[in-house]
């Protein structure tokens, strides 16, 4: 278990470039379980949960020929069946939540697939009724399989079907969609996840002979079609890295900018560290994100506390609160937070407040921040990374401290976020990897 020996007070400034988005990736490698055809993809991140998703592939029996750096041809033109049903499947199943973006096209193509409970992060529960509740709506049916904890789907032919969403599940909408491709006659899906995420993958399926309308909207017509073919498709830069070099930017940086950030599918994300006094400007498709000595709060019209809350897109992702709640530390003034979709993921305050951050936590959703003003400097802490965002929130909450910080379990990190250190250490940071 590799751990963060981070060097906390230095200032960072240059240009640093996002990534590929991660969870755009997850959704659109599985999409290539569609068609027989080759479909090249490029900007995918070099992070763990893309690479151990791209290896299952490997595994079940998918062509990945690797290109220039970032780039990959998939081709699923020979499936292995006998390992899409093995306990080994459903053991490296269980260890990567992405993997369950792997039912719909599997169902869709090969009329079953094997299920299993899925990794991932340790942030509470994190259901998937939204998935199979779709795909029962197309047709399919499950059993349990004997003396094995999983679940066969199956069916002949999906059918399409009317179905409104019970939540507006990013994962879950992307799977359904990708059942709903192949199946017969028209899928409609109301409450449908809208995320720039979601609007790639259906871009992208829609290039390789899909007919999907009402794209960026929560209501998506799908008319199913018999087979699909390749493409070539290009991974937008990832907001959720973006939000954190903003604030890594906020909290210890003497002028930095941000390439290439697609700012038109950030959605709220800047807006969401202006309220928390940020300055932030925009230069074409760049931000620069200016050294500030204070940053103030704002507060609402009437006068009350502010309050920052995840809602489904166009609201404020749930990735960056985290993220949010570090920066807030260092701000003039109090922030109320609320966490809505995950009841463990707060958690991680504590380590927070063990670094003299002045945090109340209500609830397992709602903390209060109140901001230090930078007349008191986090001080360094020994800690482990919860989860790929609690964990970039410790780092950017180490690089601002007083002292040497350690950070272990950064497998987390590694799962979010490539090769990070030398990113930051590009700009000035001290972080080493033990």
């Amino acid at each position: 278990m590799a751990t963060f020996k981070i060097e906390g007070g230095t200032l960072l400034s240059g240009e640093i470039t996002p990534q590929g988005a991660k969870n755009e990736a997850l959704q659109v490698i599985c999409a290539t379980l569609l068609t027989g055809e080759p479909v090249t993809i490029s900007n995918i991140p070099n992070i763990r949960d893309v690479n151990n998703l791209i290896q299952l592939l490997k595994d079940v029996g998918v062509k990945v020929l690797p290109g220039k750096p970032g780039v990959f041809t998939f081709q699923a033109d020979q499936l292995n069946l006998e390992f899409l049903e093995s306990d080994k499947f459903v053991e490296r199943c269980a260890q990567l939540r992405g993997s369950v973006l792997m039912i719909g096209p599997l169902l869709a193509r090969m009329g079953k697939a094997i299920i299993a409970k899925p990794g991932g992060d340790k942030i509470g529960r994190r259901r998937l009724d939204t998935h199979f509740l779709g795909f029962q709506k197309l047709g399919a049916k499950f059993h349990q399989l004997d003396d094995r904890e999983v679940y066969e789907i199956g069916a002949k032919r999906l059918k399409g079907s009317y179905m409104l969403l019970d939540e507006a599940s990013v994962t879950g909408t992307g799977n359904i969609i990708m059942a709903a491709v192949l199946a017969e006659g028209t899928t409609t899906i109301y409450n449908a996840a809208c995320e720039p995420y979601i609007q790639q993958l259906c871009h992208m399926l829609n290039r390789m002979g899909a007919d999907i309308s009402g794209i960026s909207s929560n209501l998506l017509t799908i008319k199913g079609v018999k087979q699909l073919h390749g493409t070539d498709h290009r991974l937008l830069p990832d907001m959720i890295e973006v939000g954190s070099f903003i604030g890594m930017a906020a909290m210890c940086g003497a002028g930095v900018r941000i390439k290439d950030c697609s700012l038109s599918n950030l959605g709220i994300i800047p807006e969401a560290f202006r309220r928390l006094g940020v300055k932030i400007e925009v230069n074409g498709d760049d931000l620069f994100v200016p050294q500030q000595k204070h940053y103030v709060v704002d507060s609402f019209i009437d006068g009350t506390i502010m309050t920052l809350a995840d809602a489904p897109w166009p609201g404020l992702t749930p990735d960056l609160l985290s993220v949010l709640i570090v920066v807030a530390t260092q701000a003039r003034g109090s922030v109320l937070f609320h966490q809505k979709m995950f009841e463990s993921r707060l958690f991680f305050v504590d380590r927070l407040i063990d670094m003299g951050a002045q945090i109340i936590l209500c609830d397992p959703h709602r903390a209060v921040v109140v901001g230090h003003d930078r007349k008191l400097k986090l001080r360094a802490s020994r800690m482990s990374s919860p989860d790929i965002r609690a964990g970039i929130a410790l780092l950017i909450a180490a690089m601002s401290a007083n002292g040497t910080s350690i950070i272990s379990n950064i497998e987390q990190i590694d799962r979010g976020y490539e090769n990070i250190e030398a990113r930051l250490n590009a700009l000035g940071a001290k972080i080493e990897r033990i």
